[in-house]
């Protein structure tokens, strides 16, 4: 996940466009403030929830095709969280704090991510 952000933000500034990192998706949030105040994107990656970026801004367009379009945009920092399986998906999941998993900082003290992976598939996290 960050060689592929670093290489996209590298990508930008060749190019000089703008150094923010932005996921395009079809559908705007209905909870625009309230995810905005402090909600974070979490990535699915092999089949976890592994990752979680801070969101910055949601931005509502019109592609070139005349589709409705928005930009989430997110923060550079990566927060590691507590892996959950989870199948990939597309569109909208809002979780609510109660439900989100924690940061690994928080939790654990930073347990190596494959040790943690196998913890988590025998329920033990």
């Amino acid at each position: 996940m960050r060689a592929w952000q670093t290489e996209r933000l590298r990508s930008f500034k060749k190019r000089g466009q703008k150094l923010e990192l932005k996921h395009t998706t079809r559908m705007v949030p209905k909870r625009r403030e309230e995810i905005l105040d402090g909600g974070s994107l979490y990535w699915v990656i092999k089949g976890y929830v592994a990752v979680r970026q801070r969101l910055l801004d949601i931005r509502p367009f019109v592609d070139k095709e005349g589709v409705s379009r928005c930009h989430l945009v997110y923060d550079k920092e990566i927060v590691m969280v507590s892996p959950r399986p989870r199948r990939a998906f597309q569109g909208w999941r809002y979780l609510e704090a109660k439900e989100a998993p924690p940061d690994i900082r928080a939790v654990r003290g930073g347990l190596p991510e494959k040790l943690q992976r196998e913890l988590a598939e025998l329920g033990l996290l």
